[in-house]
């Protein structure tokens, strides 16, 4: 008995020294940057002259939560997470369904599927800066052709248009996510569950509403998990594509935490607008994980 306790603890050892390094980069790159930026929150602290000004507590958050830009900006963020995850999950489920069913040149197409996901996110804004231009934009060029509008749209810069149009971009480029996922899901299913459906008289959709959709809610729930997080802290293709215009209308709360942080040059009112951000992400992520407890899913 003696022996294998020793022989556990020597495992032990073994494998805290084995790990060591990459707890060590975890730390220096992960937690020391997140302990920095809380520490930026409660202090006035000027970066560029070094000179502290000493603690001022949760001042910083006082102003973060009564600054009406942040609540615009957490109004845009939310509209952006809810439309995009709908789409991407009603998209999702459509292709995967198309997919899903025997016919030639179905792997083609499947493999096909993925070249969006492939796409780096600056890329793909980069194209559908070029579809949406007012100017020359494809999309403009395709409506005016077949006469279904008069005059070329200025698809981003429409206070109304803009976050919609970047909600479709974002689609194109995550929507492989999901149809990959439910995909995977789909062919676990039994097909005798379909037959079983089948001889009991019930329709296509009837098979999908007791079938498919409850054997995919777990796995629908996992991609909804990841997308959210994805979706709260979208950044790059709004750089790209409108920088937060036009009117904040697409000011999303990464792109507000970024322009305070690196245009406005307010170190500590970004760092608390970083910590806000981080804490919803981790409230959201809390519900999620409580959801796929309640579905026994572990």
């Amino acid at each position: 008995m003696k022996n294998k306790r020793r022989l556990m603890t020597k495992e032990a050892r073994l494998g805290i020294f084995m790990i060591s390094p990459a707890l060590i980069i975890i730390i220096g790159l992960m937690l020391y940057p997140l302990l920095y930026t809380v520490y930026l929150t409660l202090v006035d602290y000027n970066v560029f002259t070094g000179i502290n000004k000493g603690f001022v507590g949760v001042q910083e958050y006082v102003e973060v939560f009564s600054d009406p830009k942040f609540w615009n900006a957490i109004k845009v963020t939310m509209y952006f997470v809810a439309g995009s995850l709908l789409l991407q999950t009603i998209a999702g489920f459509a292709v995967a369904t198309f997919l899903n069913i025997p016919f030639r040149g179905q792997r083609i197409l499947r493999a096909v599927m993925l070249a969006p996901w492939a796409v780096p996110t600056v890329v793909n804004a980069q194209l559908w800066n070029w579809i949406l231009n007012a100017s020359y934009g494809a999309l403009n060029k395709l409506l005016l052709g077949i006469g279904v509008i008069e005059d070329p749209i200025v698809w981003l810069g429409d206070p109304k248009l803009a976050l919609n149009v970047i909600i479709v971009a974002d689609t194109w480029k995550m929507l492989p996510l999901f149809v990959v996922m439910l995909l995977a899901g789909m062919s676990s299913i039994p097909p005798s569950h379909y037959e079983a459906a089948k001889l009991e008289g019930a329709s296509f959709w009837q098979s999908f509403c007791k079938i498919t959709f409850p054997l995919l809610k777990p796995m629908l729930l996992v991609v909804l998990i990841m997308r959210t997080a994805q979706a709260i802290r979208v950044f790059d293709i709004v750089y790209v594509l409108t920088q937060g215009g036009p009117s904040n209308s697409t000011m999303t709360i990464s792109y507000y935490t970024y322009y305070q942080t690196f245009s406005a040059l307010d170190f500590g009112y970004g760092s608390t607008l970083a910590m806000v951000v981080t804490l919803i992400t981790l409230g959201i992520a809390i519900i999620y994980k409580k959801l796929l407890n309640a579905d026994n899913i572990y």
